[in-house]
């Protein structure tokens, strides 16, 4: 085989995380992928499904210039050592570049916005990616508007196929 044409299988079992709830809870503005740094055990946990980002947020921190993850829980290896096992919810690093972090900081000072993951998953190449969102809170009345909105939207797509029989 020559050198460079070797094809890496597609890793189509691989799970997508997704944070069902982020679109309900939050008016999504602008999203974006970016990578993350994790060890061995914490892929092999994700690879079989044992993650969690519903509860996780991202945060630029102002003093190092660094993005990180929040909150992400990610369960145990089971086939791993004891003493190689990874902490379950500890602060993960972002990988993005310089210019995408001034530019998240400066967003995510103004009042009401803040970082949440949308989903991880990995990539054609193996690589784990998370897909963050720029995002502001939705309040109460804001859901019901959402869920008024839907469901007209699905009476008028009812009366448009009862029209056409």
């Amino acid at each position: 085989m020559a050198k460079g044409s070797s094809k890496k299988k597609s890793d189509s079992n691989a799970p997508r995380i997704a944070n069902r709830k982020a679109r309900h809870d939050y008016h999504i503005h602008e999203s974006f992928e970016c990578g993350i740094v994790l060890r061995g055990t914490e892929v092999k946990a994700i690879r079989n499904g044992r993650c969690s980002i519903a509860e996780a947020f991202a945060r630029v921190e102002p003093t190092s210039r660094e993005l990180w993850l929040y909150n992400m829980d990610i369960g145990t290896y089971d086939h791993a050592a004891a003493d190689r096992q990874h902490e379950a919810k500890t602060r993960r690093k972002l990988l993005v570049h310089r210019r995408q972090i001034a530019n998240l900081l400066t967003q995510t000072m103004s009042k009401g916005m803040t970082l949440v993951p949308l989903a991880l998953y990995f990539n054609d190449r193996g690589l784990a990616k998370v897909e963050l969102a720029i995002a502001s809170g939705k309040g109460h009345g804001d859901k019901r508007e959402t869920t008024k909105k839907r469901e007209a939207d699905r009476e008028m797509r009812r009366a448009m196929t009862r029209k056409r029989i």
